[in-house]
This record gives structure tokens, C-alpha cells and sequence, in this order.
């Protein structure tokens, strides 16, 4: 596994999600980020794993593209994929 972040974390005793944090900084172009289409029979867990080595963080790119929470998508969606996973570990981190 690449990095061991959970879309979830404790702050001042509240949880808190990075979902739209991710979906903000990557609008606001705070973090890099590719775009890629998809095609028929793509699934967001494989993609993770091939960018990121980590088929779990399947969610911070469904995060990054603002879209649902399903594995496999539909032809012709443009995914939002953060390049580097360790700005999404910063972004829990400056909160």
C-alpha cells in the first residue's frame, strides 16, 4: 500500500471528511492533478492501483472528480487523479 489515509479523521472531537477539501483544492488547482476519460469498464479501484499502488484509495479520486461513490464508471466520465498522494495526506494534515 502506498500511504495508509483514511477518508475520515478526528478533529476537536468532530469527524471530518477530506472528500471536499480534495474536490476543492483540486478546482482551485491547489494540487496537481491529471485529467483522464473514461471508457466503458473502467473501475476507479483499478486506476488507484495503477496510479497510486493502492486499489483503497479508489475514493480520493472519485473525491478529486466530484463524483459518486462506485467502483466502476460510466464511458466518457473525466476523472480528476491527483498525482502525488502525499498532497492529500497534507491536506488532513493543515486542517
Amino acid at each position: 500500500m502506498a500511504e495508509n489515509i483514511s477518508r475520515f479523521f478526528l478533529k476537536d472531537g468532530q469527524e471530518i471528511s477530506l472528500n471536499s477539501k480534495i474536490f476543492s483544492a483540486v478546482q482551485n488547482n491547489t494540487i496537481p492533478f491529471e485529467k483522464r476519460i473514461t471508457k466503458a469498464g473502467d473501475r476507479l479501484d483499478h486506476i488507484a492501483y495503477e496510479v497510486y499502488r493502492d486499489a483503497q484509495l479508489w475514493w480520493v479520486i472519485a473525491a478529486a472528480s466530484g463524483i459518486g461513490w462506485w467502483m466502476q464508471v460510466s464511458d466518457g466520465i473525466v476523472l480528476k487523479i491527483p498525482l502525488n498522494i502525499k498532497d492529500i495526506k497534507n491536506l488532513k494534515e493543515n486542517n
